[in-house]
């Protein structure tokens, strides 16, 4: 009887392990809190063993986690990036598409990069998750076309990026409800309506949406919002104006 081959054990180089630990620490924190996922965990994911995960991860678990956090941090940050052309409602929807699509696959492990808990709360890892949310700044506001923004503006664009997490957030807890799509769209809605309010009383907001305005489709997003805005507003007007409503 002929026995049973054994795969040949390949010897990694430093790097290459590195990133094959990096890789199965990466899957299990996309789907589990980093509470609850342990070094035998990912040695068991990987193929190798504990004192293996230690030797290239000397401080443990909070380490591989900060690396792991590092990582996805990067992939966020490059949703953001996106060709300066066409219409900034088309523009930022693609970057939506792609930040909505790492939340989906990273489910747990999204939640858990921005609520954190007990292995993720440090400062290093909070910086890191802070510097995703400056970056996001940054890019929205190049979409923008904006070089110096001031206070309105910059603090408009930080409020829309914590409620595109929040929504996100609420969207894993509701068992990712409504679609992707639906998700997407009333995120760029709210952005409109953000930098319409704010252009009624910031001048530098009031010039960015007169610019964005121009290269924006008849049939877009801003065309479709107002459409639907147009019957409320007109209705709230009477109703302020002393009218009753219909029956």
């Amino acid at each position: 009887m002929t026995p049973a081959a054994i795969p040949a054990y390949r010897r990694l180089g430093v790097e290459e392990r590195r990133s094959q630990l990096l890789d199965a620490a990466l899957s299990l924190f996309a789907h589990r809190a980093p509470d609850e996922v342990s070094l035998d965990d990912v040695a068991e994911a990987a193929g190798v063993s504990r004192p293996l995960v230690y030797r290239y991860f000397p401080g443990g678990k909070q380490q591989l986690y900060e690396k792991a956090l590092r990582s996805a941090a990067d992939e966020l940050e490059l949703c953001f990036a996106q060709p300066q052309t066409g219409p900034v409602t088309v523009r930022l929807a693609r970057v939506l598409d792609r930040y909505l699509d790492f939340v989906d696959q990273h489910d747990a492990g999204f939640s858990a990069l921005l609520q954190g808990g007990s292995v993720a709360e440090t400062s290093r890892t909070g910086a890191i998750v802070d510097e995703v949310r400056r970056a996001a700044a940054e890019q929205i506001l190049v979409h923008l076309g904006v070089a110096g923004p001031g206070p309105r503006l910059r603090m408009m664009v930080r409020t829309w990026i914590s409620a595109v997490e929040a929504a996100s957030l609420i969207w894993l807890d509701e068992g990712k409800q409504p679609s992707l799509d639906e998700l997407r769209d009333w995120l760029i809605d709210h952005l409109i309506a953000l930098l319409a309010a704010s252009a009624t009383t910031d001048p530098q907001t009031a010039a960015i949406v007169r610019t964005a305005l121009a290269t924006e489709r008849p049939d877009g997003a801003v065309g479709a919002l107002a459409r639907r805005l147009l019957p409320v507003m007109d209705e709230a007007a009477h109703l302020l104006d002393g009218g009753a409503t219909a029956p």
